[in-house]
């Protein structure tokens, strides 16, 4: 979905992303051939997906808007958690400034990736990338993390994409709660949540639908949260909400044609809270709301 928004000019894309089709397999690189000499097999798809490209286009913008503010300020790290093909180290290379990059996945994605990279070297700006392979239901990410040279208590920037929905309530609250404790107060992170519009309108129900086609090709949504709920779940995990952004708000932001965006799903970004008693805060401001 990178890939294919080169096709548009400049001032009418999402993202720019020039390095994803080097993560391409053979049948997708030829699909993107086919959509660069069309520009039509790529709205053909969006028909059938009404809105899914434009998220996927306008969640990465999002993230790197909020990385590009963190690295602006302090944040002397950053962490992706499954990295997958991510090109954010070489994209923002100049943001980044030599600060390291912990891509944190699957060792089988990792290592392919490292062989692509090291293959295209010469088309990539320096960056200092550690991949960081792990199995997350048999290995700890902080101590994975501090074998690859993660800084425990460092200002950091967390980016965690396309991730949360597949997994379980305690999961999330367990990553979430680990990111917190090895970083530093007002470390970020951006991540997506997933929800059921509770809408009676046709579209509505199809989105609430969706989540049965997603478990048949063996993605199911297993985790939502409603984006009144966030906050107040953030909060006492140790984490001031700094934005939530839905699909209105994305649109406005980033598209400049009649695209829409997939609404069944929203962007969060937040700050490590300074202390226990910003979580109590937190705690106190859902009863009091109840």
């Amino acid at each position: 979905m990178r890939a294919t928004e080169q096709r548009r000019p400049a001032a009418k894309r999402i993202l720019d992303d020039p390095y994803a089709k080097l993560f391409l397999g053979p049948m997708l690189r030829a699909a993107l051939a086919t959509w660069e000499a069309s520009g039509r097999l790529g709205d053909l798809a969006e028909r059938f997906s009404p809105g899914l490209i434009a998220w996927v286009l306008t969640r990465h913008r999002f993230i790197d808007d909020c990385l590009v503010h963190a690295l602006a300020g302090s944040s002397e790290q950053v962490v992706l958690l499954g990295a997958g093909y991510d090109t954010r180290a070489y994209r923002l290379a100049a943001e980044l400034k030599g600060r390291p990059v912990f891509e944190v996945d699957f060792p089988a994605t990792s290592r392919r990736k490292a062989k692509i990279v090291a293959r295209h070297s010469s088309e990539l700006p320096a960056a200092d990338v550690r991949l960081v392979e792990i199995d997350f239901q048999t290995e700890s990410l902080r101590e994975r993390l501090r074998e690859a040279g993660f800084r425990r208590g460092g200002r950091t920037a967390f980016v965690w994409e396309g991730v949360s929905m597949y997994l379980t309530r305690e999961a999330v609250k367990a990553t979430l709660t680990d990111l917190r404790e090895i970083s530093a107060p007002a470390s970020e992170v951006a991540m997506d949540f997933w929800y059921l519009p509770d809408g009676s309108d046709l579209m509505s129900t199809a989105h609430r639908l969706s989540t049965t086609a997603l478990s048949l090709i063996g993605e199911p949504v297993t985790f939502a949260i409603h984006p009144e709920d966030v906050e107040p779940f953030l909060g006492r995990l140790g984490f001031r909400v700094l934005e939530i952004a839905g699909a209105d708000q994305l649109k406005q932001r980033y598209i400049h044609d009649r695209r829409p965006v997939y609404p069944a799903a929203y962007m969060a970004h937040a700050a490590v809270a300074k202390g226990r008693s910003a979580r109590r805060a937190a705690a106190a401001k859902e009863v009091a709301s109840a």
